[in-house]
């Protein structure tokens, strides 16, 4: 239980460092908010993640694992269309490169933590 809380804070800390790098045109307006985007993100790639992956298997294989990243994409535009105060105001490519960026920031924190 106190690893699930470490990897919701750790997640939500990353989505605020990467609302403040305007690169990527991720907006998170509070800590609050980044909290909840945390939480849908986890329960989205929880529940939709392994539908959307067990449907698109043969393009997965077909484009040898990078279609994933379109899954993964769809999964954070649809968390900042259910959560109000989370916006993606780079379109596309905000959804495609924000995941990656949330992954490689929590890897970097977690690293840090242990």
């Amino acid at each position: 239980m106190g690893n699930l809380l470490v990897i919701w804070l750790v997640t939500s800390i990353s989505l605020l460092i990467i609302s403040q790098i305007d690169f990527f045109g991720i907006e998170v307006k509070s800590f609050g908010t980044a909290l909840v985007v945390a939480v849908v993100l986890g329960i989205l790639n929880a529940l939709l993640g392994p539908i959307l992956r067990f449907f698109s298997f043969p393009l997965i294989i077909l484009t040898l694992g990078l279609f994933s990243f379109v899954i993964n994409a769809a999964i954070f535009w649809l968390a900042s269309a259910l959560v109000d105060g989370f916006e993606l105001r780079g379109g596309c490519l905000s959804a495609l490169i924000g995941p990656v960026v949330l992954g490689l920031i929590n890897s970097l924190l977690m690293a840090i933590l242990r």
